[in-house]
C-alpha cells in the first residue's frame, strides 16, 4: 500500500513537472517574442520535459522487471536532456533566475529519485536470480 502511494505521489509529481515546464514554454514565447534560440530550445525542453511524465507512466504497465527498468532509463534520459536545456535557457538569461533554478532543483531531484528507484528494481531482480 504504501509502495503504491508513493507510486501515485510519483505520478502527480512528474505530472506537476510536466506542467511547469508547458508554462516556462509558455513564458519563453511571450517574453522573447518568438527568438529562434528560444523557441528553438524551448520546443526541445517541452518534448523532452513532458516525456517524463509520460514515460513514467508507461513504466507503471510494464511487460516485466526488465522492461519497467527500461521504461525507467527513458525517464532519466529525458529528466538530463531537460536539465540540460533548463541550463543553457540560465546560461543565457532566457527566463526569470530564480524560476529556471527552482525548475532545475526539481529536475535534480527527480534524477535522483528515479536512479534509486532503478537501483532498487535491479536489486530485486538480482536478488529473485
Amino acid at each position: 500500500m504504501a509502495n503504491e502511494s508513493r507510486n501515485d505521489n510519483l505520478r502527480d509529481r512528474t505530472k506537476a513537472y510536466a506542467s511547469r515546464i508547458i508554462r516556462l514554454y509558455t513564458y519563453l514565447q511571450k517574453e522573447h517574442h518568438y527568438t529562434d534560440a528560444a523557441l528553438i530550445i524551448g520546443k526541445q525542453l517541452l518534448r523532452s520535459g513532458t516525456s517524463v511524465a509520460a514515460n513514467h507512466r508507461e513504466a507503471k504497465y510494464a511487460r516485466s522487471k526488465a522492461d519497467k527498468i527500461a521504461k525507467l532509463h527513458i525517464v532519466l534520459q529525458e529528466l538530463e536532456e531537460s536539465a540540460l536545456w533548463i541550463e543553457l535557457l540560465l546560461e543565457h538569461k532566457m527566463a526569470s533566475l530564480e524560476g529556471l533554478q527552482q525548475i532545475l532543483s526539481e529536475t535534480n531531484q527527480l534524477i535522483g529519485i528515479f536512479v534509486a528507484s532503478i537501483k532498487t528494481i535491479e536489486r530485486h531482480v538480482s536478488e529473485q536470480q
